[in-house]
């Protein structure tokens, strides 16, 4: 049977401290460290929840529902492509190492003797591949079909694997070098954002977005996008505590110590969002700039996080969301529509907390996870900034390349991009049959018009909102709320219709 590499994603070489607790010197995963995987593993799985609640929230009521299932998607098809080859393609041990892939151990499966160190390390890393491709969704937002995102979930496994084996196996190429990215800046991060990049692009703008009498775009729930935002921040912690890869030994200091430098991360990303958000928008706080600010601080902080100094998180991440928050407004400049800021939280806040490793990373002397480098303002080598930044490069490369390719195939088999009828009325409806946001509006606009009662802001008798309309007569309630639904419904249909043809002819 193929084997997989026991010491994927842990830059940890035995020491003297080793012998202590219940690490073996052999450097072999025991129960507390699977457990604390394990755990890890499962709380970065909510995090789908979080980038479904964002994401849904950003976009148009008509397109909430579909977001959702996008992301129940991406476990789905991703997870089926991550056991059968992802994880043979990061992992898997051939007879000779290969430092481009790993080759063996596809559709994982273990012997009861290491079973325990292979399925932890699969499911972590399942939980990782899952995050890179949702991130992609956001970029897709309102306007993909859904059977050729399931298509594009599927291949995109292959997108994520071989970067991860390049800077996370002992054979990756980027690892050999001494390039360091503890918890997946790189692998999940930049990659996704340029992915999200290639496929926007791909895609070209959602219907009438840049129009020149076009209104500001208007989200569906800041609730939604404020609660999915404090879900991945739950889960960011799983996310970079997880990547010290076990508690035994000396791994519990620095799980410690990520957690305090990836809230730290946050706090600095979150107060320069605030800053830039009153400057530009006139002493408003503009929620996805506020979100993109904390979001940003956490994904520039990813790649450092067990290296870096708790004063060291807030600079970093103050900096990431110092890039971030203006790339927002740039890409809408430049006519990209990226529907969740994808592009800036998570490509170019990806690329500074690369190269911020670079400057601020410690010398780990607990399980040299620094690969015995640390960084120029520590006295460190300018070749570990060429080291990083060749890591950028690379990563960014494959992404497009790879994303570029998968979509062309899978336009070519299905069609990428819905139809503009279909956009306009929304994926909601055209692809699950769920219109009630849309149709109960237009209902309760078309009642107000064909009520002769005037509008009142009361509430009824029994303390119930009556929505401003006079009680009827208790006998012709039912009668007189249906006769008035089946005289709004046809304007409605006649508005739809309408709607269609004018956008139809624009098209055209």
């Amino acid at each position: 049977m193929n084997k997989t590499n026991c010491t994927l994603n842990s830059t940890t070489a035995p020491t003297a401290n080793d012998t202590k607790g219940n690490e073996s010197v052999t450097g072999e995963l025991l129960s507390d460290d699977a457990t604390w995987i394990l755990t890890s593993a499962f709380i970065i799985f909510t995090m789908q929840s979080g980038f479904g609640l964002l994401e849904s929230g950003m976009v148009s009521r008509k397109n909430e529902a579909n977001i959702m299932v996008k992301n129940a998607v991406d476990v789905i098809y991703g997870g089926l492509s991550y056991w059968l080859f992802g994880f043979a393609l990061s992992f898997g041990i051939s007879e000779q190492g290969n430092a481009f892939c790993g080759l063996g151990n596809f559709m994982t499966d273990a012997d009861e003797s290491e079973m325990g160190q292979v399925f932890s390390k699969y499911f972590f890393q399942l939980s990782f591949a899952t995050t890179a491709t949702t991130i992609v969704s956001g970029a897709m937002a309102e306007r993909t079909n859904l059977k050729a995102y399931t298509l594009y979930s599927f291949l995109n496994t292959l997108t994520y694997s071989v970067p991860a084996h390049w800077i996370w196996d002992d054979n990756g190429w980027l690892r050999k070098m001494g390039a360091v990215d503890i918890a997946g800046c790189g692998a999940v991060h930049l990659v996704g954002g340029v992915s999200g990049l290639v496929a926007t692009l791909m895609l070209k703008p959602r219907t009438g977005r840049f129009d020149a009498n076009s209104t500001p775009q208007q989200m569906a729930s800041p609730t939604n996008v404020l609660l999915g935002t404090y879900m991945l921040w739950w889960g960011w912690l799983g996310f970079n505590c997880g990547s010290t890869f076990g508690i035994s030994g000396t791994k519990w200091k620095l799980a410690s110590r990520s957690a305090v430098v990836t809230i730290n991360g946050s706090i600095g990303g979150g107060i320069l969002g605030m800053i830039y958000s009153y400057i530009c928008f006139k002493n408003k706080l503009n929620i996805p700039i506020f979100v993109t600010g904390i979001l940003a601080g956490l994904v520039s902080i990813t790649a450092i996080c067990s290296l870096a100094r708790p004063w060291e998180g807030i600079l970093i991440g103050a900096i990431g969301a110092l890039l971030a928050c203006p790339a927002c407004g740039l890409l809408e400049r430049l006519r990209i529509d990226d529907p969740v800021g994808c592009v800036p939280t998570h490509g170019l806040a990806g690329v500074w907390g690369l190269l911020s490793v670079a400057f601020f990373a410690e010398k780990d002397i607990l399980e040299n996870k620094s690969s015995n480098k640390f960084g120029i303002f520590k006295g460190g080598p300018w070749s570990f900034l060429g080291v990083q930044l060749l890591m950028v490069v690379s990563m960014a490369t494959w992404a497009a390349c790879t994303t570029f390719l998968e979509l062309l195939l899978v336009n070519k088999l299905l069609g990428l991009r819905v139809s503009v009828e279909d956009e306009l009325l929304g994926a909601d409806k055209v692809e699950h049959e769920i219109d009630a946001h849309n149709l109960t509006d237009k209902v309760e606009q078309e009642i107000d018009a064909h009520n002769p009662n005037p509008v009142k802001d009361t509430l009824n008798e029994n303390g119930c909102d009556n929505h401003g309309l006079e009680p009827m007569e208790e006998n012709q309630d039912g009668l007189e709320a249906a006769e008035t639904v089946d005289a709004a419904l046809p304007n409605i249909e006649n508005g739809h219709k309408d709607s269609l043809k004018s956008v139809s002819a624009w098209s055209k």
